[in-house]
Parts: C-alpha cells; sequence; structure tokens
C-alpha cells in the first residue's frame, strides 16, 4: 500500500511500524486504541514530523522494533 502524504513521506521508521503491524494483522486504529497511544502520535512517528520521543520508545518496544534514533 502507498502512501499518498506528499508533504510528509513515510519514514524508514515509519515502514517498520506498519510492516510490523501488517505482520499482526492489525491497523493503525486498533493499534492506537489498544495500547491508549493518540492516533496523531502514531502518525507523527510514521512520518517523522515530531520526535514524540516517549511514544517512540513505547512503539518500539511494544512492535519489538530496534530503535536507532
Amino acid at each position: 500500500m502507498l502512501d499518498n502524504n506528499k508533504k510528509h513521506p513515510v519514514t524508514p521508521f515509519g515502514w517498520m511500524i506498519k510492516q510490523k503491524l501488517v505482520e499482526r494483522k492489525l491497523d493503525q486504529k486498533t493499534f492506537c486504541e489498544t495500547y491508549q497511544i493518540p492516533p496523531a502520535r502514531l502518525s507523527n512517528l510514521i512520518h517523522g514530523t515530531r520526535k514524540a520521543k516517549r511514544h517512540r520508545k513505547i512503539v518500539s518496544q511494544l512492535l519489538g522494533i530496534q530503535d536507532e534514533s
């Protein structure tokens, strides 16, 4: 699935998030609701529009992503 967001393309970390969600058969909304993560913060992480360090750490742990930032 391609993201047509021209202003803020998906970052490499964002693609890892999307890949892990697909592997777990979860959509972004369900993931956010399940783990009480604001959808805007997940979007910020996927597009790199905001650091969101606390949520980045939480998402990395939940999805098993090695965070290199």
